[in-house]
């Protein structure tokens, strides 16, 4: 194999997974919208495209594998990019410095990346992307001692991997619950299945229209919500009421049966309204019966949720420029929502890395972040779990300044571990007490189902109200307060002291506050309660309790 070969077999299985990341998405057991695996594997070997891209047609094998894997490493989204750049860099590490590369030598390097990926997780769990990669490459090695030929020892190799990937529901038991093969594992396998094509000779598998790169790297903050709006506009305002008017549950039917997210609040002077739907006319005629209107507000959310994707799309192209490292101790966040961001800033954060459940951050993002840091210690906090992979590996590409990453996979949890900071603490110290501050707080939200699914005994159905406790599904409703309530009353326990609800960019003020109320009535007066604006696309609300 020369390096045009294994330029044009790369870059074919990267569209390859390009152009079937959705049906890789669909995959995903937990039907929560989040930075999905076929979006991360996509997004991941789309770093490399570029990069390849200029490489001439007669470079060395070594240096084209080298190329890629550097790509990859600062372009890894999500712990399945992170995996996959991990099984591309043993491939350049078993290639360096050759012009050429065998068969034999190819597995090798294969078998290197396995072991690195391996080395990443630390609890491996096999039915995943890595029994996939090991067994494939476990079988195309053994087949590489009898055959010289490519196109003999990818045909094993792709093979295996098909039979390895419809072997995982027999090692992990949530997969054959819900009927369904590893996301990672198919995600890799049309990665092999794209390079082949090259191998074979039937040229480069080229972008099609199921996927683009945009698409890849940003699930959207708002795009996909867009898909998901039943109802566009979000309609608000105040009956001043007249005489007579006492009872208002037929409005309430009325604004039910024309959109949703209905809110309707009365006290003796005032009726306070809040809709979704189609026909915002309709819901003021209706309020027109009830008395005098005032305060209308009437806001497109296809139109907002576009200009948020804008936005996000802007951001992620700016550059953090790096500062020296000459303060003591620094910060590095990752969070998503102009109220989080600005929250965690007020509690010392120096540098933000926007980005969260659907839109992982790179390797990449999260170096510049900690190079834009000006101290000597960095502490990360990753606040998800599908991006602790990604910062442990921007860690080690750092080497002018001491980088902790923190295990803290939600925001209530990174929260947490700021408020366990002190500038007086030296790193160990600090370290061990923001670490032990992660598991002092409970952390709860509630979003909405993606696609239909049976989950853990639950039917759900696509845009029902899913509550989560501490990331595992809880309750499975179809309103949004009760969601809210129910969740936060299971994670309240008598030790319980104080309650953040933090409420996302789809709920507003109004229907905020109503829902606040609402729990507040329900939760002892020994709990001291707060409600922030928190701005998260996804989250209808996050829910900290300490």
């Amino acid at each position: 194999m020369d390096g045009k070969t294994l330029r044009n077999a790369i870059i074919s299985g990267a569209n390859n997974i390009i152009n079937n990341k959705t049906e890789v998405d669909e995959l995903n057991v937990f039907p929560v919208p989040d930075g999905d695996t076929g979006a991360n594997m996509s997004a991941t070997m789309k770093s490399a495209i570029a990069e390849l891209s200029v490489i001439e047609d007669d470079a060395d094998v070594g240096l084209v594998a080298e190329k890629t894997a550097s790509a990859m490493l600062r372009g890894a989204r999500g712990n399945s990019g992170v995996i996959l750049s991990l099984l591309f860099r043993g491939l350049s590490k078993g290639l360096k410095g050759k012009v050429t590369a065998t068969p034999a030598e190819v597995c090798i390097a294969f078998e290197l990346g396995v072991e690195a990926a391996y080395k990443s997780v630390m609890k491996p769990t096999e039915g995943t992307i890595l029994t996939v990669a090991r067994e494939a490459v476990a079988a195309a090695k053994a087949h590489a001692k009898i055959a010289d030929s490519f196109t003999e020892v990818f045909r094993v190799l792709v093979e295996e991997a098909e039979k390895s990937v419809e072997r995982t529901p027999d090692l992990l038991p949530m997969l054959k619950k819900a009927g369904v093969v590893d996301a990672g594992g198919v995600g890799y396998l049309y990665i092999l299945k794209g390079m082949k094509s090259v191998i074979d000779g039937d040229g480069i598998i080229e972008q099609g229209g199921a996927g683009s790169a945009k698409d890849a790297i940003v699930t959207n903050v708002a795009g996909s919500f867009d898909a998901d709006i039943e109802f566009t506009y979000c309609t608000e305002y105040l009956v001043k009421k007249k005489v007579g008017a006492n009872d208002i549950s037929a409005l309430r039917a009325f604004l039910e049966s024309i959109g949703d997210s209905v809110v309707v609040v009365d006290d003796e002077e005032i009726i306070k309204v809040h809709v979704h739907t189609e026909n915002p006319g309709k819901a003021l005629e209706e309020g027109l019966l009830f008395g005098m209107l005032t305060g209308m507000k009437i806001e497109n959310m296809r139109e907002q949720h576009q200009v948020e994707a804008t936005k996000v799309e802007q951001q992620k192209k700016r550059k953090l420029p790096p500062k020296a490292p000459i303060e003591k101790f620094g910060i590095v966040a990752v969070a998503s929502g102009a109220g989080l961001e600005a929250l965690f800033v007020d509690l010392g954060v120096d540098s933000i890395v926007r980005g969260g459940q659907t839109f992982n951050p790179s390797t990449e993002d999260i170096v510049e972040a900690i190079l834009a840091t000006p101290a000597k210690n960095v502490f990360v906090l990753p606040n998800n779990k599908n991006i602790i992979l990604a910062a442990e590996q921007a860690q080690k590409m750092i080497k002018d300044r001491n980088v902790v990453v923190l295990q803290s996979r939600s925001i209530p949890q990174g929260i947490s571990a700021l408020l366990s900071f002190s500038p007086d603490f030296d790193v160990k110290e600090n370290s061990v007490q923001m670490t032990l501050a992660l598991d002092r707080v409970g952390s709860g939200a509630v979003t909405f189902a993606v696609r239909d699914s049976d989950f853990e005994e639950k039917k759900i159905k696509k845009n029902d109200i899913l509550a989560l406790d501490n990331g595992k599904l809880a309750y499975v409703e179809k309103d949004v307060t009760k969601a809210l309530i129910r969740i936060t009353k299971r994670m309240v326990k008598n030790d319980s002291s104080y309650v953040t609800v933090i409420y996302g960019t789809d709920i507003s003020d109004m229907a905020a506050e109503e829902a606040f109320r609402q729990l507040r009535a329900k939760i002892s007066d020994d709990v001291e309660m707060v409600l922030v604006n928190g701005g998260q696309p996804i989250y209808y609300y996050i829910v900290s309790v300490e």
